[in-house]
């Protein structure tokens, strides 16, 4: 439990995940706003796929020149972001342990900063920060009160890259900035089931509940900042208007990482309320008849979301009876 860890102050060793698939220029960047570190880590491990041979060169030409950081590559043979976090996770040896993405930029301050967090709040089993986000020539701004929460009747409020304000406590954490002590991690990995063929999209849902299930607490501080320069994904999971599949895909996901994740009295408010309302992207009957009388169809979101949804619930009830069977 919490209580019972030492703080992680400012003089623990930090190591950096940075997980990539097949984009050597962004990964190039991340490196360097990882070597400008006012207090570098310790270690940076890069994840990298063993069919990734454009990474892979990459990777040789930085570790032929002299680096400012402890570079490291960490080869992965599964698909998809959550199995590279989760290799990542498994190799870092450091006392906190940082996740970023390939195409952010960490901030000169970033690694300090969540170390003067850790330092701060000793319940503290993870922090996090606002990604300011570069698109299309401009950074998107705003300022948001309420980031990464699950309301009390399952709605997500993510918002991560729009926090404004002091610290507080979240639900989860943004993949692009988030960091952990090692002591909450332990027994805690993204689970394998989570679909997609390379962007598991909400596998933060399920590694951020985990941790707070064993006790921690998590806290936002848009202090802690990286800039993010979303970078074009290379599966079905595209940015700006995903694919049924891959929308399918996300439902599952967030449907099942809640439903593992949530106390009882949530996971079925949180199922009810994503089953018969919905999102605008993933609708429920009550949001696919708003659309449709305003004029948009979402007959086949409505379908494929529920279709999603109710698969999720399947295999959660399975990952629940397999875990009372092995007691």
């Amino acid at each position: 439990m919490a209580g019972e860890v030492p703080v992680a102050g400012v003089r623990a060793t930090v190591t950096v995940v940075v997980p990539t698939w097949r984009r050597p220029a962004d990964l190039a960047r991340c490196i360097e706003g990882l070597e400008a570190q006012s207090r570098p880590p310790d270690e940076v491990l890069v994840v990298v796929r063993h069919d990734d041979g454009e990474t892979w060169s990459a990777l040789r030409d930085f570790a032929s020149d002299e680096r400012q950081v402890a570079l490291s590559p960490v080869g992965v043979d599964a698909a998809g972001v959550a199995a590279s976090v989760n290799a990542g996770l498994d190799a870092a040896t450091g006392e906190i342990v940082a996740v970023t993405d390939d195409d952010s930029v960490p901030r000169p301050d970033w690694v300090a900063r969540i170390l003067e967090a850790f330092a701060c709040r000793p319940d503290a089993g993870g922090v996090g920060g606002r990604d300011w986000v570069h698109e299309q020539g401009r950074v998107l701004d705003g300022r948001r009160a309420r980031v990464g929460r699950v309301l009390w009747f399952g709605r997500l409020v993510g918002d991560h890259h729009l926090g404004a304000g002091g610290p507080r406590e979240v639900d989860i954490l943004k993949g692009v900035n988030m960091a952990f002590r090692q002591r909450a991690l332990e027994g805690v990995r993204i689970d394998g089931g989570l679909r997609g063929s390379g962007m598991q999209m909400h596998w933060e849902i399920d590694l951020c509940l985990a941790v707070k299930r064993a006790g921690w607490k998590l806290v936002y501080d848009p202090a802690i900042a990286v800039d993010h320069f979303p970078a074009p994904r290379l599966d079905e999971a595209q940015r700006q208007e995903l694919s049924t599949a891959a929308l399918a895909n996300e439902v599952y996901n967030e449907t099942y990482a809640l439903l593992k994740g949530l106390p009882l009295w949530s996971k079925a408010l949180a199922f009810g309320y994503g089953l018969i309302v919905g999102t605008r992207q993933a609708p429920g009957p009550v949001s696919a008849l708003e659309r449709r009388l305003r004029g948009v169809s979402v007959g086949a979101a409505l379908v494929a979301s529920s279709r999603a949804r109710g698969e999720a619930l399947a295999a959660y009830l399975r990952h629940r009876n397999a875990g009372r069977g092995s007691r």
